[in-house]
């Protein structure tokens, strides 16, 4: 059986594409409906689905975003209020698209579409992703999320969740309200990738998350520590990295 995910954050319209899911195609099997882009990449990982129907438009992770870390894991109908994003996802060889709100005629086409494709491989859409990335403000993108481990699990934490880097041994501790996990990219690479508008390095081997800067105290050496947010340690701060609390 063709399975296929519904990843929309306005429920409305949600419910609106399954509905019209239903009629059209009677024998797919909707594995699951995300309500954002984070739930969406879950979904995909419990489900292995065929066809993800996507909103381009989504907190957390954008629909472009769950296309990147998807890759081509599953075949993907963007859904999206914009039609020159959708316009251009089909052409770089996207399965089909659906503009809102859904017409019944243009979803009856896209169906037939992908029922067409479902024996070939999914698309490649990094060029797509990279053209459209290139595109966005400044050109440039930063890190999102990270794929970090905590004992034999993979779990999938957003950089708005993490209140610092750490380097450690061979691996980078990633820090958050809830726990400490690990991922292989070094300080140095993430420093290139993170915002740096909120992430600040503040040692050689630590990036502070500035939304989860409490305050800053001196040591009885006269050395800064930084007060995090929702945990108990402090982190110290080189001399190189002090002007940044010069305000504080």
């Amino acid at each position: 059986m063709t399975t296929a995910i519904i990843a929309e954050d306005e429920p409305l319209l949600a419910e609106e594409l399954a509905d019209a899911l239903v009629r059209l195609w009677p024998e797919l099997e909707i594995a699951g409906r995300a309500r954002d882009g984070i739930e969406a990449v879950r979904m995909v990982e419990a489900h292995n689905p065929d066809v993800v129907f996507l909103d381009i438009q989504m907190p957390g992770m954008t629909g472009l975003d769950v296309a990147k870390q998807l890759g081509a894991r599953a075949h993907i109908v963007f859904v999206t209020a914009f039609d020159q994003h959708a316009i251009a996802a089909f052409e770089h060889g996207a399965i089909d698209y659906v503009l809102k709100p859904v017409a019944l005629p243009r979803l009856a086409t896209a169906v037939a579409r992908v029922k067409e494709r479902l024996g070939r491989s999914p698309a490649d859409l990094s060029g797509l992703l990279r053209d459209l990335a290139a595109n966005r403000g400044d050109g440039r993108t930063y890190l999102r999320w990270v794929n970090a481990s905590m004992g034999q699990t993979i779990k999938l934490i957003t950089v708005e969740e993490i209140c610092y880097f750490k380097a450690d041994s061979k691996y980078t501790l990633v820090v958050t309200p809830a726990g400490e996990s690990l991922i292989k990219k070094p300080i140095k690479e993430l420093c290139d990738e993170l915002d740096p508008s909120q992430f600040w390095q503040i040692h050689r081997s630590t990036l502070v998350n500035v939304n989860f800067v409490a305050g800053v105290t001196r040591d009885f050496r006269g050395h800064l520590q930084l007060k995090v947010k929702q945990r108990n340690e402090s982190l110290p701060v080189s001399e190189s990295y002090t002007h940044l609390f010069r305000q504080m």
